[in-house]
């Protein structure tokens, strides 16, 4: 794909803005990490963490990319980054996982390459499909994201915040993406031809958009209607 292709700087947008919507929490797992550390190498340890977390999260995305190209496993990566999408949009759930601290350096930046690598596994098959296969993407789009989420992740949470449609948004996408992923396994385009998943292809994609809106939706409004309500007088 050419550097000059609206295509690929589409790509690239999609892959930054997705990565830095589903990484909200990682800057705060490299922060706990590291909290223990002498300040003079803290600020070593993270972007070391950081840096390692980065080269991790690109190999393991390469693999789930190629992956994808066998039959019936994008259908599979489909469902996934469906829930994936309702999951970003959806109730945010009560607590946090503690993240154990050290005061030894590479003990530290190894607690955050782990911890970034598990809790990615989302950003993984989002950025895996959005790339399709494109290491360019994968690469440079990594490598852009990551360090955008470390530098500024309290401005990017204070605008996902302050506009909570950036995230609707980013959920919107990921559903596209997914219904595109479905229409572009091997399996489908073998029994139903390339011709009609040609056709399909927006149909699908919309439909996958308004299904992940409309579940997480729908599971905001459930959950509100089960939370217990403490407004009663006292």
């Amino acid at each position: 794909m050419a550097l000059d292709s609206p295509v690929l700087w589409l790509a690239l947008l999609q892959i930054i803005w997705i990565n830095v919507l589903l990484s909200g929490d990682n800057a705060v797992v490299i922060a706990l990490a590291c909290r223990s550390l002498p300040q003079k190498v803290r600020r070593t340890g993270i972007v070391l963490g950081a840096g390692v977390a980065v080269g991790l999260r690109i190999i393991f995305t390469g693999i789930v990319a190629t992956l994808l190209a066998l039959p019936w496993l994008k259908l599979v990566g489909s469902l996934a980054l469906m829930w994936i999408a309702v999951d970003l949009a959806g109730p945010e759930e009560a607590g946090e996982e503690a993240i154990q601290s050290s005061d030894n350096l590479w003990k530290a930046v190894g607690t955050v390459a782990v911890a970034d690598i598990v809790m990615s596994l989302d950003n993984v098959v989002a950025v895996a499909a959005i790339a399709d296969g494109d290491w360019f993407l994968l690469i440079f789009g990594l490598a852009i994201s990551i360090p955008l989420i470390i530098a500024g992740s309290s401005l990017v949470m204070a605008l996902i915040n302050r506009f909570p449609l950036l995230v609707w948004a980013g959920a919107a996408l990921l559903g596209w993406v997914a219904g595109d992923m479905l229409l572009g396994d091997v399996a489908i385009i073998e029994r139903l031809g390339e011709a009609t998943t040609h056709h399909l292809h927006r149909i699908v994609s919309a439909a996958g958009a308004v299904l992940v809106v409309a579940v997480a939706l729908g599971l905001r409004w459930y959950k509100g209607r089960r939370a217990p309500h403490n407004d009663l007088p006292a």
